[in-house]
């Protein structure tokens, strides 16, 4: 399939900059995936279409502030880190700018010496392997010296910085929020529980990746970013009795889709199982894991926009956005949101 298929006009304006202060009041365009049809609700009522014995699946990754500006120790010259992946002893994969000032060897300061990172090594794709030194604890340095790394395309300054995590974040490793997840607000969860539907925690560490444009005009030539994932025995098995019992499953995000479907076995059924995923879903996939989605309207030719065409059709898809754009919705990370059932 060619990458132009996937495109479509969206007015700047329209690129939400800002959370709303009530979480739930996003709006929520309802797409029926097997017609086409559309609905437009306020996201509150999402409870209206989920059914007892239902499975939400959810993701419980927390946002660590992995943006960093330090300074090179030799020179003075700013240096802006951000945190990707965390190995071992004290070594993180980092994206360096700029990179050309960041060789093997060099150290950069931050916080007047609270951290310092000396660069280790530069893998293949000029990203930097950082060793950091510090004393005390790493997460709680982290907390005082970090920014959240909003998206690229989100010029405002984040004046709460728990509104870029969702309600339920727990398990600290992504470098950007799951973002469908955004819209609820712990009320409107226990309500759906006590509606019946089984709320299940899967985890999935979203990488800068999610954000990386795709380059390539045939899409079937693009190579996904790695992910890591962890499905627990309970969340499997709870997933597994949900669907044997008739109900549907039903990811809140594409980082929530992007996990099932990679664990899932032929039949449907989810084993507890932890690894690294770089899935590409695109029109042409099979669904083995989940019946619907909840997500976010997302940007033209991304690998997430042609993910929710193979789950509603890249008609509907692009007919829905067309729709989206002539009803003023909000895009993106802060912005409104989608039910494809």
């Amino acid at each position: 399939m060619d990458l132009k298929d996937f495109n479509y006009d969206l007015p700047e304006e329209l690129i939400a900059q800002d959370p709303l202060e009530d979480r739930s009041s996003s709006r929520l365009m309802v797409l029926h995936k097997d017609t086409g049809r559309i609905e437009h609700k306020i996201f509150r009522n999402i409870i209206d279409y989920l059914n007892p014995g239902d499975c939400l699946v959810i993701n419980d990754t927390k946002v660590i502030p992995a943006r960093l500006m330090g300074i090179k120790e030799d020179t003075g010259a700013t240096i802006e880190v951000l945190l990707l992946k965390r190995n071992a002893d004290d070594v993180w994969e980092c994206l360096v700018k700029p990179g050309k000032k960041a060789r093997t060897g060099a150290r950069i300061v931050f916080g007047e010496g609270l951290l310092v990172g000396e660069i280790v090594d530069v893998i293949e794709d000029g990203n930097r392997m950082i060793k950091f030194h510090y004393e005390g604890i790493f997460e709680e340095i982290l907390d005082k010296l970090g920014q959240m790394p909003l998206p690229p395309y989100i010029t405002h300054k984040l004046q709460d910085k728990n509104r870029y995590q969702t309600v339920y974040a727990r398990n600290e490793g992504s470098a950007a929020a799951p973002t469908a997840g955004l819209h609820f607000t712990k009320e409107l969860l226990e309500k759906i529980k006590e509606k019946g539907v089984n709320v299940v925690s899967i985890t999935l560490h979203v990488g800068l990746g999610t954000f990386r444009p795709v380059k390539v005009d045939k899409i079937e030539e693009h190579h996904m970013h790695t992910e890591t994932f962890n499905i627990s025995k309970e969340a499997a098995d709870t997933i597994n009795r949900a669907r044997a019992a008739g109900g549907r499953v039903i990811a809140v995000g594409t980082t929530s889709c992007r996990t099932l479907e990679s664990a899932a076995a032929d039949d449907g059924t989810i084993p507890a199982r932890s690894g690294d995923t770089d899935i590409f879903i695109y029109p042409g996939y099979k669904f083995k894991a989940i019946d619907c989605l909840i997500t976010n309207f997302h940007l033209p030719e991304s690998t997430l926009i042609m993910l929710v065409s193979a789950l509603a059709g890249r008609d509907n898809i692009m007919n829905a956005y067309e729709t989206a754009v002539k009803e003023r919705y909000r895009f993106f990370s802060f912005g409104d949101a989608m039910f494809i059932c």
